[in-house]
């Protein structure tokens, strides 16, 4: 990390401000108010091992920093860490572990997690279960001698599940374990999970911290030294590091997160009433809903509920294979965040790792990614698409 940074700090500015110019001064030499790309993949030095913090761009690179200060000062952590996707961050944390250890993750977590968790980690020689994490007593009881951590969502993906992070890193800490949160669905402008207890939070910066459907990383942040130098061990180790041009491309997106997150959660809760008042839709998984059973624990833990919607057909599979086909303003894709509005069949897409799992998810499931466009067009979009059905 470089010199203390004035605008890094969330006691001397606020969230938006600290997007635009945290780790990011304005160029001595030329003024420029954009961090430039530093495409270099070494660095000269003035003698052997004096340098001016950087040697090798794999070790360190000026744009990765100014990204892992920024987005560190969002999470309120003294620490960040930057890869070269989500998946690269989530094997990062994950290498923490050694053969033998066990690991609790949420019944339905994202497929690409369990997948790494199951196929890679499992077979060689690290333990894992599912629990109902928005219980508590359930990850006690799961909890077992050699268990090291427990990994969370929330929300979930694709279930939008809640989790109260207090109540899970309260009981990973009375065990001596460390408690993860990704964090990407809520992104730092929703929800500060190290605020609420958690050791570490990841994200996928795909989604919404780039917003744009053109880069593809990953981070990790946390405020402990330990964890810290675990992570800088592997990033330059194992050197699934982002390039400089992804770090820029990352740090332009950020510059309007919450603006475009304000938007997404406006968007979102405009398609939430149409989907709940429409007669194709047997239930709207939407954290914002009264009733939906983590209402009370996103409202402590998140200022807004997101932009991401789930919800089932009354006719099943078939016809939510249907409905994934039959919008126009929403792309049948994978992925999600970004400024364009997304539709997804999760079973037999970003979950199907997950089939015949305890995470295998319900396969009249759709999940929207919900964007950025005119609110009405959204909406007449949707509409007749289910009138269609």
């Amino acid at each position: 990390m470089a010199d203390v940074d004035p605008f890094a700090n969330p006691e001397g500015y606020g969230f938006e401000t600290r997007a635009i110019r945290a780790g990011q001064p304005h160029d001595p030499q030329t003024g420029a108010v954009t961090m430039p790309i530093h495409q270099a993949t070494t660095f000269a030095q003035e003698a052997v091992g004096e340098h001016k913090g950087f040697e090798y761009s794999r070790t360190g690179n000026p744009t990765r920093s100014a990204l892992e200060q920024c987005l560190a000062s969002l999470e309120e952590a003294r620490y960040g860490r930057s890869f070269a996707s989500g998946m690269a961050a989530t094997d990062a944390i994950l290498r923490h572990l050694r053969p033998g250890d066990h690991l609790i993750l949420g019944d339905d977590a994202y497929g690409g997690t369990f997948r790494l968790i199951s196929r890679v980690y499992g077979e060689a020689g690290i333990e894992y279960s599912a629990a109902d994490l928005t219980d508590p007593a359930a990850l006690e009881a799961a909890w077992q001698p050699n268990t090291k951590l427990v990994w969370l969502e929330t929300p979930t993906n694709p279930l939008l599940t809640v989790i109260d992070i207090a109540a899970i890193a309260e009981v990973a800490h009375n065990k001596g374990g460390l408690c993860v949160v990704d964090n990407t669905f809520a992104t730092p402008y929703l929800q500060q999970p190290l605020r609420h207890g958690a050791d570490i939070v990841t994200h996928s910066v795909t989604k919404y911290l780039g917003g744009h459907s053109d880069v593809v990383g990953g981070f990790v942040a946390t405020n402990s030294e330990e964890v810290d130098d675990r992570l800088g061990f592997i990033q330059n180790g194992a050197g699934a590091v982002p390039g400089p041009m992804d770090c820029f491309l990352t740090l332009r997106g950020i510059k309007t997160l919450a603006v475009r997150m304000d938007r997404a959660c406006d968007n979102a809760e405009a398609i939430v009433e149409l989907l709940q008042g429409h007669p194709a839709v047997s239930r709207v998984r939407y954290p914002g809903l009264a009733d939906h059973p983590g209402h009370a624990a996103a409202a402590k833990q998140m200022t807004r509920f997101g932009g991401m919607v789930s919800f089932e057909l009354a006719g099943g599979r078939d016809v939510a294979m249907k409905m994934a086909t039959e919008t126009t303003v929403f792309t049948l894709a994978e992925s999600l965040g970004a400024v364009e509005s997304l539709i997804e069949h999760p079973g037999a897409m970003t979950h199907l790792s997950a089939a015949g799992s305890p995470l295998e998810v319900p396969d009249s499931l759709l999940r929207l990614s919900v964007g950025i466009e005119t609110t009405e067009d959204l909406l007449n979009d949707l509409s007749t698409a289910l009138d269609g059905l």
